[in-house]
Order: C-alpha cells, then sequence, then structure tokens
C-alpha cells in the first residue's frame, strides 16, 4: 500500500503570537509517521526549555546559535551544526548561551509528544 505526501503549512504547526518564525510543532500522528517535531527559537540568553523527560529519545539539531544541554548529569554545550541525543527516561533541558539567536530542530521519537515537567534539581 502506498502513502501519499502530506504537507503542512506554517499555519499548521506554528505557535500562535510568536514572531520567531521557527516556533511549533507536529506530531508524527497527524501526518502517519512515528516522529514528533518540535522547533524551537529564542533570543533571549539563559531561556529555553525546563526540566523534564519524555518515555522515548529525543534528538536535538542545533541549527543556530550556541546552547548549554543538560541530559542527567551530563553538561554538553553545543553549537550550530552539532547534534545531540536525549535519551528516553533520562531528564534534560537546555537554554540558549548567546550571543543571538538560538534556533534548534527537536526530534521526539514518538508519534506523539509525552512531557513529564520536573522539579530542576539545579533550582532548589
Amino acid at each position: 500500500m502506498s502513502r501519499k505526501p502530506i504537507r503542512l503549512e506554517r499555519k499548521d504547526w506554528v505557535y500562535e503570537n510568536t514572531d520567531q518564525f521557527w516556533s511549533g510543532r507536529f506530531e508524527g500522528k497527524d501526518m502517519g509517521t512515528g516522529v514528533t517535531v518540535f522547533f524551537y527559537a529564542t533570543e533571549e540568553v539563559g531561556k529555553g526549555p525546563l526540566w523534564h523527560v519524555h518515555p522515548y529519545d529525543e534528538v536535538f539539531i542545533v541549527r543556530t546559535g550556541r546552547a548549554m544541554f543538560t541530559v542527567g548529569d551530563e553538561k554538553i554545550e553545543a553549537q550550530a551544526g552539532d547534534v545531540v541525543l536525549g535519551p528516553a527516561d533520562i531528564p534534560h533541558k537546555f537554554h540558549n548561551l548567546g550571543p543571538g539567536l538560538l534556533e534548534t530542530t527537536d526530534i521526539h521519537l514518538s508519534d506523539r509528544w509525552i512531557q513529564t515537567n520536573l522539579d530542576d534539581p539545579e533550582m532548589s
């Protein structure tokens, strides 16, 4: 059985009320595939997703800028062109190191976005 191509327009995946072109997500279930993709962008140094965990692997592609990833007990400084793996069931976060824009494409190896937010041990 052959599948047909699917096109999502920007309005179908972009977050509302954002001026960043690459901020949004689509879930694989909406395209009949096993991956969910997030597009993240911020110019604010120190800003990024908070401490959380997924029951599946997540692959981060740094497209622009520099980021500090915390994956479990490991700190990983990454820059444009780097790829970082967040293994399943390992808490993680990242933030913009600056200067300037940070853009990532985050590939969740699941057809649905499943996330549990956690208390950040660095904020205690």
